[in-house]
């Protein structure tokens, strides 16, 4: 087995990530089956993350965070996806706690994050819509100002989260002819909201067990203080700003699966025997691994100095955007040469590696496809 350590995690981290893999292997992987069964985890297991301190913590505790900073949330992410544990997207959950903690105001702050964190109030960002994408400047869901309340009119597809979510930063046209100024974040709280609707959760080839979900609203009404941050057509602004947070935790959670997958292999292919041997000694199965173990180490290397980038504050949307691309690029490939070692059995959803498979083909999509991310890096030469 060959060690991939992390130079950023000291002792405590590793206390931190032993209380994260008893929640995975306790709590969360026995409950997986029936979460994809069902397409969603359910709230019980958010209110127990929450907790256990698992939830927005690098959020500072006088909002009610784990006062940690990012190397926890990628911590999180490595071992939920290196198990394939896609349920809670606690990915998107933190980066909607960053855009209200990085862009809201104080009542907002106070309002929220204390309840994201424990779990009561799961979060969800809803950019996408039919007809818009990558380019956030086709949205038209309407957001209307009516004396002290905003009307949103308009839908969404493809929300994380979406059917169990409490806090929906919603993107919406403040104004139709002001291009990118236009456009507007108004956080939704769903308990309860007339107009507000969730459809169905959509049947996605892989991460079955996660509520993605399609959103309406019809004459929503929500108090002018739900305007993220204060005044409108800061939108634009506000994604742009935090797009490196999440693109270089979807980098994170890549490698992490990475690891996932190798290790697997590698388990299986010394138990499993061919031709009285067993397939681990054929000179093809170790120059497969050899070849993934190579881009497991080269990949650790440059996504360990992007979180370095991140915790002095110093990351850019083009390194962001190339971690993305580079680690889950080399994911697929990984994926793919796994279960092509695994055979017949690798085609199974029963073994990890087989969910693992079409588990990973989003990644090269959300957050901004490879093709955005190549045209992010071509602008920055």
């Amino acid at each position: 087995m060959i060690d991939f350590q992390r130079p950023w995690e000291d002792a405590d981290l590793s206390m931190f990530r032993q209380t994260v893999t008893r929640f995975m292997l306790d709590e969360l992987e026995p409950a997986d089956e029936k979460a994809r069964e069902e397409g969603n985890v359910g709230h019980a297991i958010w209110r127990r993350a929450g907790e256990l301190g698992l939830l927005c913590t690098d959020v500072p505790d006088e909002f009610g965070g784990g006062g940690g900073d990012f190397r926890h949330e990628a911590v999180i992410g490595e071992e939920l996806y290196r198990r394939s544990l896609t349920g809670m997207n606690i990915a998107v959950h933190s980066i909607v706690a960053h855009y209200v903690l990085n862009h809201g105001t104080d009542e907002q702050k106070q309002r929220w994050l204390p309840r994201m964190a424990r779990g009561e109030m799961v979060g969800a960002i809803a950019m996408t819509e039919p007809g818009a994408g990558s380019d956030l400047q086709g949205i038209r869901l309407r957001a209307n100002k009516e004396g002290d309340h905003y009307v949103l009119n308009g839908s969404k597809t493809f929300i994380s989260n979406g059917l169990l979510a409490g806090l929906v930063l919603v993107v919406a046209r403040t104004d139709m002819n002001a291009g990118s100024k236009g456009i507007s974040i108004i956080a939704v709280e769903t308990e309860g909201r007339e107009g507000y609707r969730v459809g169905r959760v959509l049947d996605k080839i892989g991460m079955k067990a996660q509520d993605t979900s399609e959103l309406f609203f019809d004459d929503v009404r929500v108090p002018v203080d739900c305007l993220l941050g204060g005044p409108e057509g800061r939108g634009f602004a506000q994604l742009m700003s935090d797009l490196s947070f999440e693109r270089l935790l979807i980098g994170v959670n890549s490698l992490a699966m990475m690891e996932g997958a190798y290790e697997a292999t590698l388990a299986y292919v010394r138990e499993r025997q061919a031709f009285g041997k067993p397939v681990a000694e054929f000179q093809n199965t170790r120059f497969k691994l050899a070849e993934i173990a190579t881009q497991i180490r080269v990949g650790r290397a440059f996504i360990d100095q992007c979180i370095q980038q991140q915790l002095e504050g110093k990351l850019d949307a083009t390194t962001a955007s190339m971690a993305k691309l580079w680690a889950s690029d080399a994911l697929g490939r990984c994926v793919d040469e796994c279960v092509q070692l695994f055979g017949g059995y690798g085609y199974m959803n029963e073994y990890l590696i087989g969910r693992m498979y079409v588990d990973t083909r989003i990644q090269r999509i959300y957050g901004g496809t490879s093709e955005i991310m190549k045209e992010v890096i071509a602008r920055a030469m």
